[in-house]
Parts: structure tokens; sequence; C-alpha cells
């Protein structure tokens, strides 16, 4: 089962199969760097190319460090610097970058311009977010929830806030690939998307994962495992964000919330925005695991730039 060469666009592109071998790999590269071994160059020559068309802190330096840590060479890559920025084409710039570097990851507004990229590539493109999905946040999601349990199968995970956004979108394919029952409590008007949906049921049909959708997040965190929150104003949504902080404030993570699923676990993939979607005396708690969340990104996009590239 070779994942040579492949684009990492949505996760609906992999298998179940192939997702467990990306996070096993990323336990044993976790396991080795802890345990301080020295790491196996398996990128030694090559180079990744990262676009960033959005600002990052966690995607740049989790993929540049994982560049470094196995052998090869990243290049940061500013949107606005490059011939993109002048009016070349996605589709050349991809074609360009095919003959100078091993692999792609970008950040970037539209999705459609990843899957241009991908299309017009013939090296692998990996998507770093964009405004519709965010794979290797919730793939590094997985993981840690994998680490905390033990197992995937039969897990809730709850999410409260936007449930069209770019990561509820990702955790919402990779939970029924994975066998986690995922329930979403989101305003209405800001349920998943369609798209989203239709993944979601051809892979619980093989899974046997339960996707449940409510307006109240009290009835969302019943019984859940795991608590999970995103910003309520993405980027590129700024024009919104008024409007978006009245219809939000009731779907905030604090205590009073808590305690309506007291073995829970509290998520966040970062920046968090403190005192709108979650509170300090929640992200500070002993129940919140969002700093193992952002270790994780490390690892398992170690394991992902291993099998890809």
């Amino acid at each position: 089962m070779s994942l040579k060469g492949k684009d990492l666009l949505t996760l609906q592109e992999f298998t179940p199969e192939e997702l467990w071998k990306i996070m096993k790999l990323a336990e044993k590269l976790k396991e080795e760097y802890y345990a301080g071994e020295k790491v196996k160059p398996l990128l030694k020559g090559k180079t990744l190319a990262m676009i960033f068309q959005k600002p990052s802190t966690r995607t740049r330096i989790s993929f540049e460090v994982a560049m470094q840590q196995l052998g090869g060479n990243s290049l940061y890559l500013n949107w606005n610097e490059l011939q993109l920025g002048r009016g070349e084409t996605v589709s050349d710039t991809a074609k360009v970058l095919s003959r100078y570097v091993d692999g792609i990851m970008a950040r970037v507004y539209k999705h459609k311009d990843l899957e241009e990229m991908a299309k017009a590539a013939t090296i692998p493109v990996i998507n770093g977010l964009s405004d519709l999905y965010h794979p290797c946040q919730a793939l590094s999601d997985m993981f840690t929830i994998y680490e905390k349990k033990g197992y995937l199968k039969g897990v809730k995970l709850t999410f409260i806030g936007d449930g069209a956004n770019n990561v509820c979108s990702s955790l919402i394919i990779a939970s029924t690939k994975l066998g986690v029952n995922i329930s979403i409590a989101s305003p209405k008007g800001y349920t998943p998307r369609e798209e989203v949906l239709k993944f979601a049921e051809i892979n619980s049909a093989e899974s046997g994962s339960k996707v449940e959708i409510f307006t109240s997040p009290e009835e969302a965190v019943k019984d859940a495992d795991f608590i999970y929150t995103d910003v309520w104003v993405s980027m590129g949504q700024e024009e919104e964000s008024e409007r978006r902080l009245k219809v939000f404030l009731p779907y905030q993570v604090n205590s009073k919330l808590l305690s309506q699923a007291p073995k829970a676990l509290v998520m966040h993939c970062l920046p968090a925005h403190r005192g709108f979607e979650i509170t300090d005396e929640v992200i500070d708690s002993d129940k919140s695991i969002v700093w193992d969340q952002a270790e994780n990104r490390l690892h398992v996009q170690k394991a992902i730039l291993a099998l890809i590239l």
C-alpha cells in the first residue's frame, strides 16, 4: 500500500487503511523522537515548496521542522512574492514547481486553487488549509484522540461552533472514515455543507459512524468523550465578524457546558480567541489537550511527508 505521489486535498481521497498507515508511522516517529533515537533521513535530498496565501504559525513551523528532522529541505514561498501575485496562473506555477521540487504544500483562500494546482502538478500537493478543508489538522486530531483513548471506533467527538467551516468539514470526513461518532452543534445557517454530509454518508456506510447535528450545545455534548471548538470568524470572514460574534455567543465552550459532559477532554485547533469560543478556565484546565494537538501536527505531518514524498 504505497502512498508515494498521492495528493492530500480533503482526506476523502484516502482509504481508512491509508489513514491508519499514516497514524501508525506518526506513532513510531513520535516514539523515536522522545526516545532520543537518531532520526532516519527518510527525505534526504527532497525539497518541499510551501506556498502561503494566509498567515500561519503551526502549519508553517510544523512542516518546516518536519522536513528538517527527516533530512529534507523546505522553501517558504509567500503567494504575493511569487509571480502568482502578478497574475501568473496557478496551473503554470504548479508546472514550474514540478520541475524544481518534490512536493507542494499550499495554504490558500480558495480550495479550487488547490484542485487546479494538483491537476497541473506532476508532484504531490498537500492542503495546508483552504476555505473548505483542513485535512492535516483533522488527521492530527484523530491521532491525538487515538493517543488518549487507545482506539477510535465508537469514540464520541462533539464539535461546537461553525459546522460549515474547514476544520469541522475535515473532522466529519476523518471521523466517518475511522469509525468515530461525531455530533455538531451549530446555529441555524451554519450547519455542515451538503458535500461533506454526502462524503460522511458514504464513509459511514462502511465504518458505522454516526453523524448528528444539533442547534443545542448541551444536547450535542451529552456522553461526549471529546469536545472540540474553533474560532467563530475564520480568515477571509472578517467583514462578517460583528454578526458572527452575536450568533455564536451561546456556543462558547465554558465550564457550564463542560459540566454537561464530565468525562470529556477539550480540543481546539488554535489560534484561540480566548473569551469568545473558549474561556481561559477551560483551555488552561487539566481537561484541555490543545497543546498535545498542536505538537501532533509535527509528528503526523512527518508521517504524511515521509509516505507521500
